[in-house]
């Protein structure tokens, strides 16, 4: 596809509206936008000075009618608004957005670095700590992935891929839509999930470079934008542990945890998903990395099937391995799931310790930012000790680089290396 069927695309979204909307907010609203919160609740406005469209401003005044925060809006969603800027007035328009995307791609330059293994598959934007609340921006090799969560930002999206082809030059441009926004398709004017927004079509998967190691994404049709890039700097602690080791990767998705544990030296590697696909992805990611000698030394195991029943079978066979990863999908996504999320993770942890060689090492994850670090932290070495499996040498990590924290409640990715 040619770069000018953007054009035509964009010619049959809506602009956002000329006439700014209001907004007078809650006390604790105003609080929480001057320490740099980006959602305003429905519930926390107070007054609106006329009805909006998805996508146009909305201005947030004080209690004494002095400029807070400009946002883009939203009626269809309990976040009404989401703040682009608070503090001085400023004018949001193409020339904004282009400076804000430079500024976010600017702080991936480390990234490049050439004295280090070549790496182009990473965050460009990270939504709300990058300044763009309900959007993210991927980048696998020399194809960018757009990924939205509220139809706010459809009639900013010319803007947006302007400014992408000044600030991060790149051959195509693949749009995704969340879950949410797929369901009520009059707000999309005809986009649709995986559409090319500039660019040849995929014939197949797209390949980039992570730390020297060759993957496969699928910006079209994959979880999230085609791969789980967050887990980046994990996977190069992974690395690091695994000489002469068997490994365990649960929830392994396409095996990136695997292919780094075999390259760190790991003699065995079961990978272990619910997914054929991914299953079969996993086997690809595994030959693309043949050429290293550890990775072509190691044997590779794939296991399709629900981790905790697969997990009890190998207990009860009393199979063990010298490390084993948990890296499980979201366990809560709302405040009331966290209780139980909490003892779900607990109870994972008793299952790896069950295949866990003593002396070996636990490595597990959460995704879920509903679960505090400190609680998840807690839980996971509670569950061990309960266990009579004390975790020693204990380290706990957070976020890579290109996925920021800018904002309180922004955390959501932790993971606990424990040696037993």
């Amino acid at each position: 596809m040619s770069e000018t069927v953007f054009d035509k695309i964009a010619a049959t979204l809506p602009a956002p509206g000329t006439k700014r909307i209001a907004l007078r907010v809650t006390p604790p609203a105003e609080r929480s936008i001057r320490s740099g919160h980006p959602w305003v609740y429905g519930t926390s406005i107070e007054d609106e000075s006329h009805p909006g469209a998805p996508g146009d401003l909305g201005v947030v005044f004080d209690r004494k009618g002095r400029f807070l925060a400009i946002g883009v809006y939203d009626p269809t969603s309990p976040i009404k608004l989401r703040v682009l800027h608070q503090g001085d007035a400023v004018k949001i328009d193409g020339a904004w957005f282009n400076q804000m995307l430079s500024t976010a791609i600017a702080k991936r330059k480390v990234l490049q670095d050439p004295s280090l293994a070549p790496t182009n598959g990473y965050r460009l934007v990270h939504g709300e700590s990058d300044g763009f609340p309900g959007m993210v921006v991927d980048r696998y090799a020399d194809t960018l992935v757009i990924k939205l969560y509220t139809p706010a930002w459809i009639p900013h999206l010319k803007s947006i891929v302007t400014g992408l082809r000044k600030a991060q030059p790149h051959n195509r441009l693949v749009l995704r839509l969340n879950r949410s926004m797929r369901k009520d398709p009059q707000f999309l004017f005809g986009l649709t999930d995986g559409q090319f927004l500039h660019g040849p079509a995929l014939t197949g998967p797209v390949i980039f470079s992570e730390n020297g190691l060759r993957f496969e994404a699928d910006p079209i049709s994959g979880q999230k934008t085609g791969f789980f890039l967050d887990q980046r700097e994990n996977r190069s602690r992974v690395e690091q542990i695994t000489r002469g080791c068997s490994v365990l990767n649960v929830f392994s998705y396409t095996g990136g945890f695997s292919v780094y544990a075999a390259r760190g030296g790991a003699t065995q590697v079961t990978s272990l998903d619910v997914s054929a696909p991914a299953m079969e992805a996993a086997e690809r990611n595994w030959v693309l990395n043949l050429t290293n000698p550890n990775v072509a030394a190691c044997e590779h195991e794939t296991l399709v099937g629900d981790a905790f029943e697969l997990m009890d079978d190998m207990a009860r066979m009393k199979r063990k391995f010298d490390v084993v990863i948990l890296d499980p999908p979201m366990f809560a996504q709302s405040a009331s799931q966290v209780e139980s999320a909490l003892l779900a993770y607990q109870r994972l942890t008793r299952m790896g310790l069950d295949v866990l060689a003593f002396g070996g090492t636990l490595v597990q994850a959460s995704c879920s930012a509903r679960v505090a670090a400190e609680s998840f932290f807690a839980a996971v070495e509670d569950a061990a000790n309960g266990y009579k499996r004390t975790l020693r040498e204990v380290r706990c990590t957070g976020h890579a680089v290109d996925h920021p924290i800018a904002f309180e409640g922004a955390a959501y990715l932790k993971c606990i290396f424990g040696k037993t």
